[in-house]
Order: C-alpha cells, then structure tokens, then sequence
C-alpha cells in the first residue's frame, strides 16, 4: 500500500473514530447521569455523615452530564468542543469522586475504586484512542495524587502506595488491552475500506460491462437489420430478373389478343343481329380482362424497376390504386376500401417503394382482419386517409381488426419479428417499410387499441421550393 493510500485510510479511520467516541459519549453520559446518584447507597454505608454533602455533588455532577450530553447532540460542533465534551463525561465523576476522597479520609478510603472504573470505562465504553486513554489516566492520577495531599488527616503511606499500585495496575492492564482492541479496529476499517473500494469497481466495471452489453447488442440489431435489409434486396433483385422475363412472354401474347380483338370488334357487324348483343358482351369482357392484365404487367415493371434510389413527386392516389390492384383478389368482396385522400396529392418519394409500402400495409391489414371475428354489423374495413399538414404530409392506413398488443409494440420494426405463424411471414414487411420512409426522410409510427383498431401513419417532408 503507497504512503499517500495509508495516510488517506488513516485520515478516514481518524473521522471513523471521532463519530463513534461522539456516539459513545452520549452513552456514557447517561451512565454517568443513573449511576451518580446512586451511589448515595454507598455513601449511606461507608460515610453516613457526608451523605447530604456527598448528595448535593452527585447531583450536580449528573445535571452536568446531562448539559455535556444535551450538548452533544448539537450538530454544529468544532473539533475542540467536540474533544471537550467527549473527556467531560469522565472529568466529572473524576473530581466528584476525588473531592469526596479528599474530603474524608484520603489514601484510606476504599473509594479510589472509584477512580478505578472511571479508567476502566474511558477504554471500554468510549473505546478511546491509545493518546486519549493516556491522557486520562494521567488527568485521574493526578486528581487522585492531590486529593491525597490536601487531606486533613497525615498521608498512610502504605495504603497510599498500595491504592496507587493498583490504580496503575488497573491503568496497565486496560491500556495493554486498548493496544491491542484498536490495532483490531484499524485492521478491521481496513478491510472494510478495502471491500467497499472493491465493491465500488466491481459496480463501475458492471456499469462497464452493461454499457459494452448494450452496445454490442446494438450493433448486432443493427447487423441483423443490414442484412435482413441485404438478403431482401437480393430478393427483390432475383424478382426483377425473373419478372423481365415473364412480362416480355406476357407481352407478346397480349399484343396478339389485343390485335385479334381489335379485328373482332370490326367484324361484329357481319354478326347475326340477334347474335349482337351477346357477341359485343363477350368481346368486352375479354377487353375488361386484357387490359387488367396489362395493368397488372405495368405495375409489376414498375415495382421490380432497377432504378428505385430517386426520390420524386409521386401521386398518392396512383400509388395507392396500383398497390390495391396487386392485392384485388384478396380483397374482392371481403374488404371494404374507404379512400379519403386529397385529390392530387403528391409526396416527395420513390414511387416504386411507396407502392411496396402500402403492400405491406395492406397486406398486414387484411391478415389481422381474417382472424377477428365481426358481430353487430360491423365489417372488416380498411381506411386510406391524407392529412396536408403546413410542413409535412401524412398518410393513414387504419384497419378495424384486433390491433397489436403492448409487448410486441417495441418490437413490430425489428427484422424478423413476427407474431404470425410459421409460414406466414417473415417478419420482414415492417422493417422494409421503416426503411424506406427513413431513406425518403420520413418516418412510419403506429397507433393501436387492443381488440379495436390499428392504425400507421407515414409522415413525409413537403419537398422544399426551389429558389426562384
């Protein structure tokens, strides 16, 4: 242990010791305040007639420990006070017992005992320091000395000397023992200092710990979300290639259907007249189901398109037609489909993106609807809402089904987080969805009551005007 470390646990220790001395101070001042008084019974036995003598100093020296222990209790003591009141318990019992030995019979009387306990308790009860007791015993030994000399009656020097030899017996055994108790006391702050300096690093490198923890965990989250985010782009760009190669097959039997239609729409007129109606209602249906696959062809080019990184003023409503139109089968006649958008309302986005949005959108909708039971008139719904703020957009996509629970809402933008059955998902929609608000310098947030509703909103900036 460095010199600078020891004298900083010896500081500590000397504070440590003041407070228990104040402490057991007050202890033995209220030992002094019952026992002085009663020792009236033993004056009443050794000294009958300076018993209303002897009284009056019992009283007043336990109302004088009862002022140093009123004192003590103070909160706002100097060091020096605080030293004084700590000897004033054992000063005051000191010179009562010395002026009774001085007023009777001197080196005879057998109340040096006295004198005896007082040494005993400044090193038991008080648990003084080595240099404390010492000064004490001296303070009692001269006390004692004086009130033998300023007897009346001539000294008995052999009761003096055997007194004083035990008195100094007395003062020997109960020092050597304050030696050793207060070598295990410092030992023992020691020790303790030492544990609790352990236990603060140990907590320090917990919170260490915890911080690391915590940023390792962050890190993984976030590698987990790149390469969920990775393995959804390889996906998408597997999907663009095969749908290249699908839509250029679509096309060119499309072309020919388109072709053959146009030239059966010119020969109806060679067509029986009662043949008419039936004939042209056919061929319009056929046209209804050409031209919906075309759209479906087109939405699909522009879904897996290459160039998905710019950002551009996009049509809420195409946007949202197009996305309804992928998902039509699923919702035909199962879903109702509230639009209350704004008419030309733009967002600052990529349009291809925006459409995987509010797939993912539509899609959760309609899977949590399958699975909540409808009474009292209600029907599955979904609503599609735009509020124009002054320097946002917001669009709402709400649906009328079970809503998503309390734990799972920290959790529902994690990749991979699901809570469908294996099978069913990925747990992949949301956290794209987050993704690409956050690319177009949006934000997606939820709102949700359990067995009513559920709610999200895509938050864009309004594109800035160009300066003129």
């Amino acid at each position: 242990m460095s010199d600078d470390a020891r004298q900083s646990i010896q500081k500590e220790y000397d504070h440590y010791t003041d407070s228990v001395r104040v402490r057991n101070s007050k202890v033995a001042c209220a030992l002094v305040i019952a026992l002085m008084p009663a020792g009236i019974a033993l004056d009443w036995r050794v000294y009958p007639e300076s018993v209303p003598q002897f009284l009056v100093v019992r009283l007043i020296s336990s109302l004088l420990a009862g002022l140093v222990l009123w004192r003590l209790f103070s909160k706002k003591l100097s060091q020096t006070e605080t030293n004084l009141l700590c000897a004033g318990w054992w000063v005051i019992p000191s010179v009562a017992i010395s002026w009774m030995i001085g007023a009777t019979e001197g080196a005879v009387s057998p109340y040096y005992a006295g004198l005896c306990l007082v040494i005993l308790a400044v090193s038991t009860v008080i648990q003084a320091t080595m240099k404390q007791s010492l000064r004490a015993v001296l303070f009692i030994l001269s006390l004692y000395v004086g009130a033998c000399l300023l007897n009346k009656n001539p000294i008995e020097w052999r009761m003096f000397l055997n007194n004083l030899y035990f008195i100094t017996l007395t003062t020997i055994i109960v020092m050597s023992g304050n030696v050793f108790y207060n070598r295990l006391r410092f030992r023992e702050f020691t020790l303790r200092h030492d544990l609790a300096e352990s236990r603060t690093k140990v907590e320090q490198n917990n919170v260490k710990l915890d911080s690391q923890n915590k940023e390792l965990a962050d890190t993984i989250q976030r590698l987990t979300e790149a390469e969920s985010q990775l393995v959804q782009s390889e996906k998408m760009a597997s999907l663009g290639r095969m749908s290249a190669g699908i839509i250029h097959e679509i096309n060119n039997p499309l072309n020919f259907a388109t072709t053959g239609l146009f030239t059966l729409r010119k020969k109806a007129k060679h067509v029986a007249p009662e043949q008419q109606e039936e004939y042209n209602d056919i061929l319009t249906d056929v046209e209804e189901g050409v031209s919906r696959v075309k759209n479906i062809v087109s939405d699909l080019r522009m879904f897996t398109h290459p160039n998905t990184d710019n950002l551009d003023q996009v049509d809420v409503n195409e946007v949202v037609t197009s996305a309804l139109r992928f998902l039509s089968n699923e919702m035909k006649d199962k879903v109702d489909i509230k639009q209350n958008l704004a008419e030309a309302q733009v967002v600052h986005a990529n349009r291809n993106k925006l459409i995987h949005v509010f797939v993912n959108l539509f899609q959760n909708s309609l899977d949590a609807l399958k699975s909540k039971p409808f009474t009292n008139g209600e029907h599955p719904t979904i609503w599609i809402e735009s509020v124009d703020a002054n320097d946002k957009v917001a669009l709402l996509v709400r649906d009328n089904g079970p809503g998503i629970a309390s734990e799972h809402m920290g959790k529902i933008f994690d990749p991979f987080y699901t809570t469908k059955d294996v099978g069913e998902g990925m747990g992949l929609g949301l956290s794209i969805c987050y993704r690409i608000m956050y690319e177009a310098k949006g934000r997606i947030t939820v709102r949700t009551e359990l067995g009513k509703f559920c709610e999200f909103k895509l938050e864009f900036p309004k594109e800035p005007k160009a300066n003129p």
